[in-house]
């Protein structure tokens, strides 16, 4: 697999028998824009082994292939030698962690170490011919799981998903305070006008939801898991601050670095259904050793909401 060309391998059905193959490729997802790679950039559509246009009419039981470009790797891109912790591959997708204090790709700032250099770093040493391409991106200093697309294509159907809300991500946070037991905050988020970083709840803003349930107190935290409804730029840390409850160490939005040097936030469950086996795959991963601590000592009794 890795040594070929990306492909894809259909049977025709009785119930697509006599179609045009445009019309089986376009029920399959297989986008305008990608049939015009094919056909430009060194790609192939094969029906029982033979090259064909798009205009073939089919029929039940044709064996249909679509051997897809070659793709370069990430231009400007170092691939680094970085561990990766991965928790699912196939010759689709990769579930990975990313741990807290790396870019999920690569900034100004920090040009080197991010997660884009080390898929890279990987990608070499495995010999896979593709674009790096995160289909779920966090913070830098937020940890949790990470969608990785292996090729374009792949990419594109998972983007799809995620526009429809089918790609789910729940997150981990400690917040500061002691919190209600459930709720939602539904308030519009805009950048500060001082700031090209930090966001705010502003009239201008564009709407956003998040919605929270406490799952576990202490003396002076409050343990939430979070779902977004709408994807906002810090859209959590903003919400969170503006119900009074920043969460911990997130001095942007005026938590405190006293117990832990970043936000104590961590997406710990990744959601979302096969692009091919369209199998509902699900993901989920404990808290970083940072956060866990904050629970911990003698001084803080957890008690669970009912």
């Amino acid at each position: 697999m890795y040594n070929q060309k990306f492909s894809l391998s259909w049977s025709v059905s009785e119930e697509d028998s006599g179609s045009l193959l445009r019309e089986f490729l376009s029920k399959y997802d297989i986008s305008k824009r990608a049939l015009t790679d094919i056909k430009f950039k060194g790609g192939y559509i094969l029906v029982n082994g033979l090259e064909v246009t798009v205009r073939e009419r089919i029929k039940m039981g044709d064996s249909i292939t679509v051997i897809f470009p070659p793709e370069q790797g990430s231009e400007g891109l170092l691939p680094e030698d970085i561990p990766l912790q991965i928790r699912y591959e196939d010759d689709f997708v990769l579930v990975v962690v990313k741990p807290h204090s790396m870019n999920t790709i690569p900034s100004r700032e920090h040009p080197n170490g991010s997660l884009a250099n080390a898929l890279a770093g990987y990608y070499k040493k495995m010999n896979i011919q593709a674009t790096i391409h995160i289909v779920t991106r966090l913070d830098r200093d937020t940890s949790g799981l990470v969608l990785v697309a292996k090729h374009r294509h792949i990419h594109h159907l998972l983007s799809e998903q995620q526009k429809l809300g089918q790609v789910k991500r729940r997150y981990q946070a400690v917040a500061e305070g002691q919190v209600g037991c459930s709720g939602k905050v539904e308030v519009p988020i805009g950048r500060k006008s001082t700031s090209i970083i930090e966001r705010e709840v502003r009239d201008d803003g564009r709407y956003a939801c998040t919605l929270f349930d406490v799952r576990a107190r202490t003396k002076d935290y409050t343990v939430l898991n979070l779902e977004l409804l709408t994807g906002r730029t810090h859209q959590i840390r903003v919400h969170m601050a503006y119900i009074g409850h920043p969460l911990a160490g997130d001095d942007l939005y005026g938590g405190h670095r006293d117990r832990i040097d970043r936000q104590a936030l961590h997406c710990y469950e990744l959601k979302f259904l096969h692009p091919f086996t369209k199998k509902t795959m699900n993901f989920q991963e404990g808290l970083p050793l940072d956060m866990a601590v904050l629970l911990e000592g003698k001084t803080s009794e957890t008690v669970f909401c009912e």
